[in-house]
């Protein structure tokens, strides 16, 4: 199973996407879901929002410190990625999902322990 984050139809500030992403990394642990996908869109210039990128300099904190097993951008969220494949061959369910080979960079996956 693969959580999803909308955070474009929330809107949430900064701060509180990344609390809310934090808190579904725990809850991951309990409900058995190997990973969480997160709309977070790319910005309204192209260069990535606010939430993009301070979510992705969180992730990489939390994967050093082993929070977190991995992540990656949604440019990346297709069948020729060897960590989306990694992530699929755990859940064949989430072949299902609407994003896989979308090329979409507003969104982001996590790969959780």
């Amino acid at each position: 199973m693969l959580k999803v984050l909308n955070f474009k139809i929330d809107n949430p500030t900064v701060e509180l996407a990344l609390a809310m992403v934090e808190i579904e990394i725990e809850r991951c642990a309990y409900d058995g879901a190997k990973g969480i996908k997160v709309l977070h869109g790319y910005g309204s210039h192209g260069q990535g929002g606010a939430i993009l990128l301070e979510l992705r300099k969180k992730l990489r904190l939390w994967k050093r410190a082993g929070k977190i097993k991995d992540f990656f951008a949604g440019d990346r969220w297709n069948m020729f990625d060897e960590k989306a494949l990694e992530l699929l061959k755990s859940d064949k369910s989430i072949y299902g999902d609407e994003d896989f080979n979308k090329a979409n960079p507003g969104i982001t996956i996590i790969i959780v322990k």
